[in-house]
């Protein structure tokens, strides 16, 4: 792909002209911390972690729209800046504590540094969503939003066994024949609305450019212990691409659960 356009060092659009239905994003995929902010007090080893980002998963992401000539939303800035997957009123748009790490550059700011953080990340990213969309739809283009996440394997102590979960609500149009298909490969257990659901607020993305407009939408969560190196990336991105390649969907009725393509 080519054609790359950025907006503030924020946000990065790849292949926006790409002929393929999808639109995929990646909401956490960098680890960059801008120097006005710089570390928060953490090392550079937690910069690494699921802490800071979705380790793999623009790589996945970057293959498939590849593959599919998808066009490729990312943010270029660390969730620790900002969360640009949570709604502006949620309670870790700026984290204080991931998981069980403090974070002690972001405790206690101002409105303003809030705000800043806001322009900074949050904004550019959510605009250029919407602004890729409405141009895709004055156009007469359809437009299916997917997300490409990643998630530890063990959280709270907790192991996770899935290695992959798909993320929906009612809108099941990518989701059902997505995990039908994912289901109907041996040797992946995948999880319907696990690790996460959108009661966890982690749908706001999809929410709020997709589910507003009626738009096919569905969440991609890889556990990122199978995406750590280029051959996983690959593996991944090759099953799932070939998958959504494959799903017809329908019109924008509620409980449309899609199909595959013989």
């Amino acid at each position: 792909m080519g054609n790359e356009r950025s907006s503030e060092q924020a946000v990065r659009v790849t292949n926006p002209g790409g002929q393929s239905p999808y639109v995929f994003t990646c909401d956490h995929a960098s680890n960059y911390m801008p120097a006005e902010i710089g570390t928060l007090g953490l090392s550079q080893d937690d910069f690494q972690r699921h802490i800071a980002w979705d380790p793999g998963a623009l790589a996945v992401a970057t293959l498939m729209a590849n593959a599919l000539d998808a066009t490729l939303i990312e943010t270029c800035m660390s969730r620790l800046v900002i969360d640009c997957n949570r709604p502006l009123d949620a309670h870790n748009l700026i984290p204080a504590t991931s998981e069980t790490t403090t974070i002690p550059g972001n405790a206690g700011l101002t409105p303003d540094q809030r705000q800043a953080r806001v322009d900074l990340a949050w904004r550019p990213f959510h605009n250029t969503i919407a602004a890729t969309i409405e141009e895709r739809l004055a156009a007469g283009r359809e437009t299916r939003l997917v997300s490409v996440h990643s998630y530890t394997p063990v959280y709270f102590g907790e192991n996770r066994p899935w290695h992959i979960g798909i993320i929906h609500d009612e809108d099941e149009r990518i989701s059902a024949p997505l995990l039908r298909a994912l289901n109907s490969v041996a040797g992946i257990r995948v999880g319907a609305n696990e690790p996460y659901s959108p009661a966890d607020l982690v749908y706001f993305t999809l929410e709020h450019h997709a589910r507003a407009r009626g738009l096919a939408c569905a969440m991609i969560e890889i556990r990122n212990d199978e995406i750590a190196d280029a051959a996983g990336q690959r593996k991944w991105a090759e099953l799932l691409g070939s998958l959504l390649a494959n799903i017809h969907v329908g019109g924008n009725t509620e409980g449309d659960k899609g199909g595959v393509n013989a």
